[in-house]
């Protein structure tokens, strides 16, 4: 474990966690054969992405807006690495964020673009998590 603030560390494990738990219900979701929701499980992608980056910009002590802004998150990570540079394609996810939550929207999600999400969920949280653990953070799996 590195010389972390306690409060510091926490706070990473609760963003990691609660991206996990949106992981999880991502990959759940590709398992329901009837009436498949493709674009909740590209928002629980998106938002996996988004925690994930946001802890690490939590770990750098890097303040970050509110926001759903992949593109944005992203840009704020390379000013102190670039392990992002292999997840850039995580960009395309912003638009899952709240735009195709709501009514109003003729957007559909295929089930082809809910894996690519998911894929890529799973990819940022493998980069991330490398990259924290070679910080010193250990994560639970």
């Amino acid at each position: 474990m590195s010389n972390l603030n306690e409060d510091i560390r926490d706070k990473i494990l609760e963003w990691v966690s609660y991206a996990d738990d949106d992981l999880i219900m991502a990959k759940h979701g590709l398992t329901i054969e009837i009436g498949n929701p493709y674009k909740l499980i590209a928002f629980h992608a998106q938002q996996c992405v988004e925690k994930y980056l946001k802890a690490y910009l939590i770990h750098r002590k890097i303040d970050f807006p509110f926001t759903h802004d992949i593109s944005q998150l992203l840009e704020l990570c390379l000013k102190v690495t670039d392990m992002v540079e292999e997840i850039m394609d995580a960009r395309k996810l912003t638009i899952y964020a709240s735009t195709l939550r709501y009514p109003g929207i003729d957007r559909i999600v295929s089930k082809s673009e809910a894996i690519s999400a998911v894929d890529i969920a799973i990819r940022v949280r493998d980069v991330v998590r490398r990259s924290l653990l070679e910080d010193g953070i250990e994560l639970n799996e």
